[in-house]
């Protein structure tokens, strides 16, 4: 949802006074998006998983073992990157500790039974809908 043009003047103002009280804080806030890092990072490790996948058929067509491991080695590494900043890069937010969603969300399964655990895929993306379409 756009922000109105006094929202606007008001959140430009803000910004003012930040640079002019603390300019190296004000520049290190403008700078720091964190999901941009994480997203670079999610890139660099498709990147990784590409050219070790590569490296990997080339040491089996060159009938070198150590160039396929190393390969393996490679595509390994970028996997774990692309794992360990998924989340940061989709911005996705775990629940708190104490909340109703982190102990899982409890539906009817088949024969009347509750079923515990995360909520099946269609749902999820329904409510990720519903949440954009109300900004």
């Amino acid at each position: 949802m756009p922000l109105s043009e006094h929202e606007q003047r008001l959140l430009e103002q803000i910004e003012r006074a930040l640079v002019d009280d603390d300019p190296k804080f004000a520049s290190s806030v403008r700078t720091g998006d964190r999901r941009l890092k994480a997203r670079r990072m999610l890139q660099l490790g498709g990147l990784l998983v590409l050219v070790g996948l590569a490296v990997l058929v080339g040491g089996a067509v060159a009938g070198s073992v150590p160039l396929g491991v190393l390969g393996f080695l490679v595509a390994f590494a970028g996997a774990t990157l692309g794992v360990l900043n998924y989340r940061g890069a989709t911005g996705a937010v775990e629940p708190a500790p104490g909340s109703a969603g982190s102990r899982g969300a409890t539906a009817a399964g088949r024969g009347g039974r509750a079923r515990r655990g995360r909520q099946p895929m269609k749902s999820r993306l329904e409510e990720r809908f519903r949440r954009r379409y109300d900004q």
